[in-house]
């Protein structure tokens, strides 16, 4: 039976692009500047699903550190680490067979980067909306993002598919009653389960069914 999904969201780091690499450059020079040590697997792993400002808060205790770690955060060139984010090989492709029958959204925890990212990789044009950290009270793993998507669209919780690779994910996508595809994490208790994005075109023609 083919699902009735309007829109396809996606979150950015971990399934869009592969970014762990980036995103451990990216504290560790935080952390360098401070002399403190690179970044545990244990630190790594949060940093990947949260916010910047939750990331910060998680490497530095101190209140006054946690202040210049993050003045010093902005004065960095971000434009190098961006081009070595791995862009997941499906995503064009998939991004030009959904649209216009489906919206296409980002929800994702990132912040202020993501339109360098978005404009890096040439993909503005391919989601009809953005949902970043900056524009909801609550972040992820909060429905929020979902939420103001769906109001957005104007679309009802079963009328979109939201494909997410974290434990954030799944919880904001519980939270927010939509149906998740769980983007190479087995762990994850989802809808559709996917090592690949070009798997939702399955999903999309009721090929795949829900497991």
């Amino acid at each position: 039976m083919k699902h009735k999904f309007k829109a396809v969201i996606f979150d950015c780091d971990g399934v869009m692009f592969d970014t762990l690499k980036v995103n451990r450059a990216f504290y560790n020079r935080i952390l360098a500047h401070f002399d403190k040590a690179p970044m545990t697997p244990e630190q790594l792993a949060f940093s990947h699903m949260h916010t910047v400002y939750e990331s910060l808060a998680n490497l530095f205790d101190d209140e006054k550190m946690l202040e210049a770690a993050h003045a010093y955060r902005k004065t960095m060139d971000y434009n190098d680490l961006i081009k070595e984010m791995i862009i997941e090989p499906h995503l064009k492709p998939l991004l030009k067979k959904l649209r216009p029958e489906y919206k296409t959204a980002i929800a994702t925890n990132r912040t202020d980067t993501m339109g360098r990212v978005l404009s890096e990789f040439d993909l503005a044009k391919d989601f009809d909306m953005v949902v970043s950290a900056l524009d909801v009270a609550n972040p992820k793993p909060a429905p929020d993002p979902l939420i103001k998507i769906l109001e957005y669209f104007k679309i009802a919780p079963d009328e979109a598919l939201y494909v997410g690779d974290s434990e954030v994910d799944e919880k904001a996508a519980k939270a927010a009653n939509v149906a998740l595809a769980a983007y190479r994490n087995p762990m994850l208790e989802a809808a559709f389960h996917i090592v690949g994005l070009n798997e939702i075109e399955e999903i999309l023609k009721g090929v795949r069914g829900s497991g």
